[in-house]
């Protein structure tokens, strides 16, 4: 069986609901995709952050989750870690206590990368975004809703030389199929909405299980 992983990457959040400290807003949503993770079946989970945002990590994630510290917040940055790639002797991946060596770092078949503003993704999504590696080697999720960008990607592990740098925020699903030998090696899964604005903020749906920590701060009660 396939080993893989899905990581959460707690990128820059560059949108809050009017009266909610921005800090405190992108920690309940990266609390909330970090909580969905640690549901799923079948998979290992990790969260990557910059150097600068390891404070973030620390915040929201369950004892023992592997951290990756990347140069740059993107998938790209997260694949080349995954693969033992990272510049210098050391894989900069964490469990809270010691670093992974690159001789010792956990080698994965297949990985997902998922953006950190969908606190309400139905694990659903998810799978259903890393079924296509079966046959294929990329497979991407585009965002519903407003603004342009990826609600994630996956890949086949190692990531094939033709994958574009890409952008959760900008890069389309379009972008990637043209950038691959045949465009039937990116399958397009099911979207979601990513909370960047007033009208994603509208589709959350409190009848959901799940997303308590965004819930609690747009409620007002503590998070």
């Amino acid at each position: 069986m396939s080993r893989r992983v899905v990581v959460a990457l707690l990128g820059p959040v560059t949108w809050s609901p009017p009266g909610i400290d921005p800090a405190r807003w992108r920690t309940a949503l990266a609390e909330d995709v970090v909580d969905l993770l640690a549901t799923l079946n079948e998979v290992e989970t990790a969260v990557a952050v910059t150097a600068g945002d390891r404070w973030l990590a620390d915040a929201v994630v369950w004892p023992g989750t592997q951290v990756y510290e990347v140069p740059e917040p993107t998938p790209n940055a997260v694949f080349a870690a995954l693969a033992g790639k990272a510049s210098g002797q050391e894989l900069a991946a964490t469990t809270g206590e010691a670093a992974v060596t690159g001789d010792r770092a956990v080698r994965y078949d297949q990985v997902a990368v998922v953006v950190a503003d969908a606190p309400d993704l139905p694990g659903l999504t998810l799978g259903k975004l890393l079924r296509p590696l079966t046959t294929r080697p990329v497979a991407v999720a585009p965002v519903e809703g407003s603004g342009t960008g990826l609600l994630g990607v996956a890949a086949r592990l190692p990531v094939p030389a033709w994958l574009p740098a890409l952008d959760l925020d900008t890069t389309e699903p379009a972008e990637v199929r043209r950038a691959a030998p045949s465009p039937g090696d990116v399958a397009v899964t099911a979207g979601w909405h990513r909370m960047r604005g007033p009208a994603d903020l509208a589709a959350l749906d409190p009848a959901v299980e799940g997303w308590e920590a965004t819930r609690a701060l747009l409620s007002g009660r503590p998070v």
